[in-house]
């Protein structure tokens, strides 16, 4: 069975720095909570774009579990559906990408 992530892809919002107030003070605490068996959380801000002048997303979040049916079982509860509400409501640039993905890693 491979490992699964929950990617979720922010546009860039209206306001920056509510976004980011909103995302660090409330977001991610409750994504740390109420996000049953996940293994790791990795919250990137998007610096540069090649290419772009400015790039399409300002944050991607991958949340990590150790399998597909573990991540469907934690957006299926009230804990996962509740944090991916809040996701779409602090996402002022438009709706968030949610993505699901199977995880194969090699390391060098």
């Amino acid at each position: 069975m491979k490992p699964a992530k929950l990617i979720v892809m922010y546009p860039q919002p209206t306001d920056i720095d509510t976004f980011e107030q909103r995302y660090a003070g409330e977001h991610v605490p409750m994504a740390v909570e109420k996000l049953a068996g996940k293994t790791r959380f990795v919250a990137s801000k998007i610096t540069l774009s090649v290419g772009h002048d400015v790039a399409p997303f300002h944050r991607i979040a991958e949340v990590y579990f150790p399998s597909m049916e573990a991540l469907q079982t934690c957006l299926n509860s009230a804990g996962g559906q509740e944090t991916a509400a809040h996701a779409v409501e602090i996402s002022t640039g438009g709706m968030p990408v949610f993505l699901l993905a199977e995880v194969e890693s090699f390391d060098f």
